[in-house]
């Protein structure tokens, strides 16, 4: 658009020149507008706070329009139930407003329907504590005891985003956010770029099921390239994707035709391949040797914080990873729990829809059987799922998490504006997309500090939060601080609707929900195959 706009508004001015000066001296009136329309094109081009103007000289401005001429309302999204049902309604709007340092308070109330099904909120107190006086960078230290380098990690993180879904100038600017703020980027499973390195941020090295970047040639993984790249000083921690929300139990495909010799480089593959990435791992065959693998991730990454990602599924497996970590004495040093609303660039409609636990789900699912068990202690645990605001880390917190990724808010602090073009490289402000002439919207100096505040502000609004709750620490977060409406005449707390249990209480007696799961959990077996054999 920015070649077009040089070429038409040049060849206009030309026109409209020849016309005043040959035909009609009137023509000079037009030729000033132009020329106008193309200096106010050319500052377009050249500043770096709005992609899309920069992208879309004079015509991009049209956007900024429409939304001052559409009310504030219509810029919510809403997130939804598996079923579809409206839960909680989060206003875009703030997270921009955030990200750009402007005034991110709402007028006129309240503009949710608090008498809505699914409707929540938390409980505060008469005596609540003055937010300014609480810890406004809470942090969590991540590491067990076979963990050499424990890291302090930011309770609020840039979820897995891969270079390849991502531009180059996103992913930089993403990590240059990180930088800045004190947090951590997951570099998502295509690998380590050169764009999560170039800004020196905190990196999670995120190792899929194709071990992109440490694999050998027939797909398997190599502890070499692994080694060489977990000892980059940025490389924090290693998380070992078993499944994800978007697509749980579903691989891919890396066309040829995207194979390019840079993606390939960064992911030690063959250029102009095709590349399948299988729905499985190859280095490892069942819940025991998952932990020994983890273990051996730990030992070559000389003692880095090594954990796992997945959306839980059938709840035995879960079940069955705790019964190898207890035998062996081995823990992963994290466990992220991610749910079944969390989002991708492109995925089968139904395992998008239909495939996979939610979060809330998931999370209390994974936390009731870690401290039933007594394990939790050894094991930290992250959140991931469209959690956008302080109010959705309070949640996830209230329910047993540590800390928290966010992929689609940070997506939008560096620019996003939900185009939903993300599976046609076509993306208009030049976040998801590999097109040179879009990416150069983006400029990373100018986002990563949107990102920086975004997060900042965000964190501060979860001490807040806390505060008002009249809790001096995010570890007095309990299920009983979070309220949920069941129906008009009916509301629950957290506790309630999720029930904790008691530290080491499953040691003693397996509750009757669990029961049927535990006993088909078995530490060198996956799946459900053969379930009636099945024994504790």
């Amino acid at each position: 658009m920015r070649r077009s706009f040089i070429i038409i508004s040049t060849t206009l001015i030309l026109l409209t020149l020849a016309l005043a000066l040959y035909l009609n001296p009137n023509w000079y009136v037009i030729l000033a507008i132009i020329l106008l329309l193309t200096g106010l094109g050319y500052y377009d081009m050249i500043q770096t706070k709005h992609s899309i103007m920069r992208i879309y000289p004079v015509f991009g401005r049209l956007r900024f329009l429409m939304e001052e001429l559409r009310p504030k309302i219509y810029q919510y999204f809403i997130e939804s139930d598996i079923d579809g049902r409206p839960i909680n309604r989060v206003d875009r709007s703030t997270i921009y407003q955030r990200a750009k340092k402007e005034n991110d308070t709402m007028p006129f109330g309240t503009q949710l329907d608090v008498y809505a099904e699914g409707y929540e909120w938390m409980c505060h107190s008469i005596a609540p504590k003055d937010f300014k006086l609480l810890d406004h960078n809470p942090r969590v230290m991540i590491g067990n005891k076979d963990c050499r380098q424990p890291y302090s990690c930011s309770i609020y993180n840039v979820s897995a985003m891969s270079y390849g879904a991502l531009s180059a100038n996103a992913v930089e600017a993403m990590n240059g956010g990180a930088k800045i703020g004190g947090f951590a980027q997951n570099t998502g499973e295509g690998g380590i770029s050169p764009y999560h390195l170039r800004q020196g941020g905190d990196l999670v090295w995120q190792i899929g099921t194709g071990y992109f970047g440490c694999r050998s040639a027939d797909g398997s993984f190599n502890e070499t390239l692994f080694r060489e790249k977990a000892l980059y000083p940025q490389v924090k921690m290693i998380e070992l994707k078993i499944s994800q929300g978007a697509k749980p139990g579903h691989g891919g495909i890396l066309p040829a035709a995207k194979n390019t010799p840079e993606i390939a480089a960064i992911r030690s593959i063959t250029p102009h391949t095709e590349v399948d990435s299988p729905p499985y791992h190859t280095a490892f065959n069942t819940p025991r040797e998952l932990i020994y693998f983890i273990q051996r991730l730990r030992v070559l990454a000389d003692g880095k914080p090594v954990g796992f990602k997945l959306c839980i599924g059938h709840k035995s497996e879960f079940i069955s990873i705790c019964k190898a970590m207890m035998e062996l004495d081995i823990y992963p040093d994290f466990i992220t729990v991610d749910g079944a609303e969390g989002g991708t660039g492109a995925a089968p409609q139904e395992f998008s829809n239909y495939v996979g636990a939610p979060l809330l789900d998931g999370l209390d699912f994974v936390y009731n059987i870690l401290n039933g068990l007594n394990i939790r202690r050894h094991i930290t645990v992250i959140a991931s799922g469209k959690i956008t605001s302080g109010f959705h880390i309070m949640r996830a917190l209230a329910l047993g998490a540590n800390a928290c990724y966010s992929a689609r808010a940070m997506m939008m602090a560096v620019g996003c504006i939900q185009a939903l073009l993300c599976n046609t490289n076509k993306c208009p402000v030049g976040v998801a997309t590999q097109d040179p002439k879009l990416t150069i919207g983006l400029v990373v100096d100018d986002k990563k500090t949107r990102v920086a505040n975004f997060h900042k502000n965000t964190v501060k609004s979860f001490v807040e939060l806390l505060g008002a709750s009249g809790l001096d620490g995010k570890e007095n977060i309990t299920r009983s601080h979070i309220y949920r409406r069941i129906s008009f005449q009916t509301m629950a707390t957290y506790e309630e609707i999720f029930p904790s249990y008691e530290t080491g209480s499953f040691l003693k007696e397996i509750p009757p929900r669990y029961r049927q799961d535990f006993s088909y959990a078995h530490p060198d077996r996956w799946g459900i195959a053969n379930i009636g054999s099945w024994s504790n």
